[in-house]
């Protein structure tokens, strides 16, 4: 008997990019059908953008991220797993990977402003932007304090801590032994608790959990990006 329409029953986030995912779906991913890169696009493009905003500080930065990332998952398409293991920590993989591209592409255009002469002066909007100088603080503080982390270290506290990645998924995204991304995130809370003013850690995380837990603690929603996705 068939199912009336009214009762069909909508595929959730996880059916749909997770392990339950629904049985053609991965084969048209990797076959390049523009609708199911739309679903991808659909249930993963929050988590993306919300790990972009970690790793570059900056809103429009991150949605380049998110843009460039879906990008280069559609030129991989071909090596989506096709035995269902989740896709949220592949692209997130391609997310970091997209981030390092731009911070280095920042840094050789930041070099070549440098060489050119100082613009002239502009008005002062100041009062423009009042409702947003809180956030700017906040933003700034954690930004200097990630700074003084190597490049691995933030890495982890995105993936683990703002990204609510267990280690091994981390492990895999970042193509790293799951030992390394222990030690990294141990380190990166070490330096971070010496950094931030009265014990505070960027915005929401905990950080690694004690013991042997698989996961790490599910951060607070914090400024302007609510940490997005399911695992």
């Amino acid at each position: 008997m068939g199912i009336c329409p009214q009762h069909a029953r909508e595929p959730n986030r996880n059916e749909r990019t997770g392990r339950d995912v629904e049985p053609n779906l991965r084969a048209r991913l990797r076959a390049g059908d523009p609708d199911a890169f739309g679903l991808l696009f659909d249930d993963c493009a929050h988590a993306v953008y919300n790990l972009g905003f970690r790793l570059t500080a900056n809103w429009s930065a991150a949605e380049e991220v998110v843009s460039l990332t879906f990008l280069e998952a559609w030129r991989l398409r071909d090596g989506i797993d096709p035995g269902g293991e989740p896709l949220r920590p592949w692209l997130l993989g391609i997310a970091v990977n997209v981030a390092r591209n731009l911070a280095r592409a920042s840094r050789r255009h930041q070099a070549a402003l440098g060489r050119l002469p100082s613009p002239p002066p502009v008005p002062d909007f100041a009062d423009e932007l009042a409702g947003r100088l809180d956030d700017a603080v906040r933003l700034r503080e954690v930004g200097q304090a990630l700074g003084a982390l190597h490049r691995g270290e933030r890495e982890v506290i995105a993936l683990c801590v703002w990204s609510d990645l267990d280690y091994a998924t981390a492990a895999r995204a970042l193509g790293v032994p799951v030992g390394t991304v222990r030690s990294r995130l141990s380190r990166a809370r070490r330096k971070l608790r010496k950094l931030v003013a009265a014990g505070r850690e960027p915005a929401g995380g905990r950080g690694q959990v004690p013991g042997d837990r698989e996961h790490v603690a599910r951060p607070a929603p914090a400024g302007p990006a609510d940490t997005g996705g399911n695992r």
